[in-house]
């Protein structure tokens, strides 16, 4: 049976949900803590998109609004630096629960995200990958611009874009 899907913007009420989803699709290096959640939720959860399957999140896509062009690793731990009224959105997590991956969940998301932030005005969407997810987000219209510069979690990070 198909489930029930639903697209909504996160709330600060999210945040154990939104926390547990991260910490079960990253792996600890790289995922972002409670506490990290909890300030991005309070400064900008309407910048978080959540999908749901018969009523569970089941997959998240999300981060802050920004007038630079591109991704700091700054920006994934300092709430502040949300600039309201940005042109770029920048994305810190693209997750999907381990037992629901492959499933289509996360391209649904994206593809909605980017019609948002296209009608919304925005400029762009920027957000960073291994190399091995750049195909994934290559299908939904991002372009990879190169390595970046970023040292999260210690691993190398592709920095990819759509522009409208």
């Amino acid at each position: 049976m198909t489930p029930t899907l639903t697209i909504r913007r996160a709330t600060p009420a999210d945040l154990d949900m939104v926390s547990a989803l991260e910490s079960a699709a990253f792996p600890p290096a790289e995922a972002a803590s409670r506490e990290a959640y909890a300030a991005r939720l309070a400064a900008f959860a309407d910048r978080y998109w959540l999908l749901f399957a018969d009523g569970a999140l089941v997959s998240l896509v999300g981060g802050s609004l920004s007038h630079e062009a591109n991704l700091r690793d700054e920006m994934f731990a300092d709430a502040s630096l949300h600039a309201p009224g940005g042109r770029v959105q920048m994305i810190f997590s693209v997750a999907t629960r381990p037992d629901c991956q492959g499933r289509g969940y996360a391209t649904r998301l994206l593809v909605r995200m980017l019609a948002d932030c296209r009608d919304e005005g925005l400029a762009a969407v920027v957000l960073t990958c291994k190399p091995e997810k750049r195909s994934f987000y290559a299908r939904v219209g991002f372009v990879d611009e190169g390595v970046s510069p970023s040292e999260h979690g210690g691993a190398l990070w592709h920095q990819m874009r759509v522009r409208f």
